[in-house]
């Protein structure tokens, strides 16, 4: 079941604030992913009418919430066609974020083969619309930027992608180097990487901590794909997040200030300019 919502003005001061909700139209939706079960996701789009390249987001641990679906539309209002994927729709919602306990055990269990399977779902729904142009990016904060690194270095759906801050890259879980549900860390797959890829990590994180973004850097460069690592002084995990402590606004506007030339680059210049 799908339907239209109602677009809300981003808080005052964030990068790229929606001071224009009319301009956006949003609806909920429900698309086909992994063994073609149905998976939720949040959909924006500019509401003139028009082509305009896809955009994937992929939320942080803590859901396709309030935060998330106004970064899709920030992104949404730079001329994309944005779709928020719930990665949750399996497990029946977010978890319950007042015990982390409770929120590593649900995302360690949560298969990468199955997210992989989603994530493809969703730039397959967007390249199926008449509303966007071919090229789809990728775009997802902690929990989401190691499922787009995945997805970058694990399929070749991906035009360009954006790894903010992707935790948990380098192994299944504090204790195990994989398992079965993550069997290859995603670091392993660099040298696969697909597409363009920008990587952001904070100066005072640890997970993932800068010189883990540096062994990224040397190993993604291996594939022949553009990549871009950006060290972000006194900022640590979640930087980005306005509604959290961690909220660092000087990083954050840094940070916006390279996402958007960077998909520009490779979604909104047209391919054949890019080749020559």
């Amino acid at each position: 079941m799908t339907g239209p919502v109602t677009v809300l003005a981003s808080p005052d001061g964030v990068p790229g604030a929606v001071s224009e909700p009319g301009a956006l139209a949003a609806q909920e939706v429900v698309f086909p992913g992994a063994e073609r079960e149905g998976v939720n996701g949040y959909l924006v789009r500019p509401a003139a009418e028009g082509s305009h390249p896809g955009m994937i987001v992929i939320h942080e641990a803590g859901g396709l919430g309030d935060h998330i679906r106004d970064v899709s539309n920030r992104i949404a209002a730079l001329g994309y066609v944005v779709l928020a994927v719930d990665m949750y729709t399996r497990e029946g919602g977010p978890p319950d974020m007042s015990d982390m306990q409770h929120v590593f055990a649900r995302l360690f269990s949560m298969s990468d083969e199955l997210a992989l399977g989603d994530l493809e779902g969703a730039a397959d729904m967007l390249r199926a619309r008449e509303d966007v142009t071919g090229r789809v990016g990728c775009i997802g904060f902690c929990m989401g930027g190691r499922y787009t690194l995945l997805f970058a270095c694990g399929s070749d759906r991906l035009d360009v992608a954006v790894d903010c801050w992707g935790g948990f890259i380098d192994r299944a879980t504090p204790e195990e180097r994989s398992t079965s549900e993550r069997p290859t860390p995603p670091l392993d797959l660099a040298e696969r990487l697909h597409c363009p890829l920008m990587a952001a990590v904070g100066a005072e994180d640890h997970n993932p901590s800068p010189e883990l973004g540096e062994q990224l850097r040397t190993r993604a460069l291996a594939s022949g794909k553009p990549v871009q690592l950006d060290v972000y002084q006194d900022a640590g995990h979640a930087f980005f997040a306005d509604y959290r402590p961690t909220y660092r606004p000087q990083a954050a506007a840094l940070l916006w200030s390279r996402v958007v030339p960077f998909l520009g680059e490779h979604l909104l210049v047209p391919p054949t300019v890019l080749e020559s």
